[in-house]
């Protein structure tokens, strides 16, 4: 059985700031620490919600109290004019660049820039006629799965499958910013495989290094992770994105582990191997003449492992000898007449 190396997502999300360089840069950032893919979100505001100020549109806890959903997507939106342009980028230094899509426009706009797979987040997976659009497209699709009930995940799930999904990814991940880690939960991840029979993954917003390098070891294929050039940039998702310092040091755990974890093959590795003749064997341990009988007086099961194993022993005794064999000869198949 061969394994393939997890699959790392850096999520671009907010931490652009609104500066098309600063994106650019980070398209380049995250090749250079690894990442496999970087991820955009496609909205505006106006895709979102609406610019309404009521009790029901504020936001009265957490790390964006004080804003209206309105302004904060406002913030957090990356303009739709660069993401052709950032997709043409990637495409040229050679790191896979694709998008969350938030309704039907944003299906329609990344499917016109031909991006490879398309991402459902975890406050979209209720959203049954988005998931059902975007699996008409006959893409992957990567569904993140946070507060979902599982009754919810089947749903979307069947949904996806009806509408012409065939290749399909869960993200196990808890929506909270940052994640706690009582609250990570990596262990459905197993649920999510043994319901679906889909390849499982995180999407981590946590803050602990040892959350996704777990999760790899865990069975984890896909690891998405926030990341963005400094938290003191500030912006929407800096708290809990990751500093390119930290991104590479995760992605080298994540190939550490995957080493580390290896094929669920039971077999002798290479450097293993050169140390097989430390075995014990059988060795003739007093000088023989032809045709006396090998006993336990002259036949030892030691090391080193030259000769025939040590479970050959009762068939040895009693035999005679083909030859005459010196002391410390290992004992071969020949040697017996």
């Amino acid at each position: 059985m061969t394994q393939s190396p997890c699959f790392i997502i850096a999520e671009m999300s907010a931490n652009h700031n609104h500066d098309f360089a600063k994106a650019k840069r980070m398209v380049r950032i995250a090749k250079e620490c690894g990442a496999d893919a970087i991820k955009l979100q496609t909205y505006t505001a106006d895709t979102m919600t609406i610019d309404c100020d009521n009790r029901y549109f504020r936001i009265n806890k957490g790390l964006w109290k004080g804003e209206t959903l309105y302004s904060l997507y406002k913030k957090a939106a990356m303009p739709w004019e660069w993401q052709p342009k950032l997709k043409a980028y990637a495409d040229k230094i050679g790191i896979t660049l694709f998008s969350t899509a938030f309704d039907k426009t944003s299906v329609d706009f990344l499917e016109k820039m031909k991006v490879p797979v398309h991402k459902i987040a975890s406050f979209e997976l209720v959203d049954i006629p988005l998931i059902r659009y975007m699996a008409s497209k006959k893409k992957p699709i990567i569904m993140s799965t946070g507060m979902a009930s599982l009754d919810e995940i089947r749903l979307a799930v069947s949904t996806a499958r009806k509408a012409g999904c065939k290749q399909l990814a869960l993200l196990k991940c808890t929506s909270a910013y940052p994640a706690p880690l009582d609250e990570i939960n990596l262990a459905a991840m197993q649920t999510l495989a043994n319901e679906f029979k889909v390849p499982v993954g995180l999407s981590d917003h946590s803050m602990e290094p040892l959350v996704p390098v777990t999760a790899v070891a865990m069975g984890a294929c896909i690891i998405e992770k926030h990341f963005t050039e400094s938290r003191k940039d500030g912006g929407p998702d800096a708290a809990f994105s990751l500093e390119p310092d930290e991104l590479v040091l995760m992605v080298k755990s994540i190939r550490k582990l995957e080493k580390i974890k290896g094929l669920d093959t039971i077999k002798t590795g290479k450097h293993e191997a050169q140390n097989l003749n430390f075995r014990k064997s059988l060795f003739v341990t007093a000088e023989m003449k032809k045709g006396e009988r090998f006993s336990h007086e002259n036949v030892r099961s030691i090391r080193p492992g030259h000769g025939l194993l040590p479970r050959f022993m009762t068939d040895v005794i009693g035999k005679k000898a083909s030859m005459n064999i010196p002391r410390g000869t290992p004992l071969l198949k020949g040697h017996m007449a």
